[in-house]
């Protein structure tokens, strides 16, 4: 990224905290949080009955299903290689939006439930966070006490919208003190899809970009749809910082924002004449659909590629209709068809992009931000009590960066 774009974001970042509060010392736990002896299970802390606030989830539907409540079991680690951590903040993602309204839901249940057990509420949404680490397992070399940023699982049925969640410890890392609480909650979910679509998926940087935090991609050409949400903000940043040539598409109003991104052409999508511009630069080492266009669009493309990854699959919502096993049919099906029609009208494979919790992708973005060639661009943040609010704007739409929540400004501390 050039030195005017970086200042550009810095910019950026200065004005959004002019408008939040500040946060200072370190939270305290109300844990003893102590970590647990090595020969012995994790065990429950004598204040195990202590309670915690949190927005849970008892039925599918809109935003109204989801309900508030100070008087939440707070989780327990139940193996050696759990941590339990106090949040400061989160964020709200597109993921949490679907997974509202049912999405994944028979897959998903499946990984969560035990054997013998169908109980799938109630659940607590939630993909990232911030905050305090407060209980480990005895296989957890993380100091307590430690300033912690990471991740939750998709399978798991408490997420980060509550004061504490228990995560395995590849799921979270020491968060970078170059990013306040609300910037180091809103990077990993977003950067670990658009790391995990271009290096796992992708293979722009070969088998070490796959499975170590070295990244590579040099001198490729990618097209990133959709430059301006969670991902697409930080796929441009992560790409410029491995020195690919990036091109973008956004609306007209966020055309300068992902210009100052460090994108080399930024195109509005609403524009003919300038999309039929990308036509010039193709054909794309990776086209990136950050935009929910869906691997279907990709041979109505005017430009050819040579791959085309798309973070908008149909493979949970087809098992969601059909089943595990119609659905799983259904999937292999649709990905041939797609790339039947993809390879021969534009030369390229379609590939299914997701998020992946990859030890070695928080070290990347971990990285990229100490090195500051990255930083999270925040759309809108609220406080913990306006969590459906923060649904609302998601909702919504076209966003200019993440939806942050801030939990500690309003936990007394």
């Amino acid at each position: 990224m050039t030195a005017a774009g970086f200042n550009s974001i810095l910019c950026l970042r200065q004005l959004v905290r002019q408008n939040r509060r500040q946060f200072s010392a370190p939270a305290q736990s109300v844990l003893s949080g102590s970590q647990t002896n090595g020969h012995e299970s994790p065990p429950s802390t004598a204040k195990s009955a202590d309670k915690m606030r949190g927005w849970q989830l008892h039925n599918y539907g809109d935003i109204d299903e989801l309900q508030f409540s100070d008087m939440l079991k707070i989780p327990q680690i139940r193996s050696s290689n759990e941590c339990l951590v106090r949040i400061r903040s989160t964020a709200v993602n597109p993921i949490d939006l679907a997974m509202l309204r049912g999405y994944g839901a028979t897959l998903l249940n499946k990984m969560r439930c035990q054997p013998g057990d169908g109980i799938e509420f109630p659940l607590i949404l939630g993909r990232e966070f911030c905050g305090e680490l407060v209980q480990t397992g005895m296989g957890v070399s993380v100091p307590l006490g430690s300033r912690v940023w990471g991740v939750v699982p998709l399978q798991a049925s408490v997420g980060s919208h509550a004061e504490y969640v228990a995560v395995p410890s590849y799921c979270l890392a020491p968060a970078p003190k170059e990013l306040d609480d609300c910037e180091a909650a809103s990077v990993l979910y977003a950067g670990l899809t658009a790391w995990s679509g271009l290096y796992i998926t992708g293979g722009l940087g070969g088998p070490c970009g796959a499975t170590t935090a070295s990244g590579g991609g040099a001198h490729k050409r990618v097209l990133v749809l959709g430059g301006s949400g969670g991902v697409g903000t930080l796929a441009i940043q992560i790409l410029k910082s491995q020195k690919v040539q990036v091109l973008a598409t956004c609306s007209e109003n966020a055309v300068e924002m992902v210009r100052n991104l460090g994108a080399d052409l930024v195109v509005d999508y609403n524009n003919p004449k300038a999309m039929e511009e990308l036509c010039k630069y193709a054909p794309y080492d990776i086209v990136l659909d950050c935009a929910g266009q869906g691997g279907q669009k990709a041979a109505e493309s005017k430009f050819d590629f040579r791959q085309y990854i798309t973070f908008s699959s149909p493979l949970l919502a087809n098992i969601d209709k059909q089943g595990l096993g119609v659905g799983a049919l259904k999937n292999v099906f649709d990905l041939v068809q797609t790339n039947v029609r993809s390879v021969t009208q534009r030369g390229g494979l379609v590939k299914w992009g997701f998020f992946s919790p990859a030890p070695q992708g928080i070290q990347f973005l971990q990285k990229l931000v100490e090195q500051r060639k990255l930083m999270p661009l925040i759309d809108s943040s609220y406080g913990f009590s306006e969590l459906p609010k923060a649904f609302e704007k998601m909702k919504c739409g076209h966003l200019r960066g993440k939806i942050v929540v801030k939990l500690r400004d309003e936990s007394g501390d």
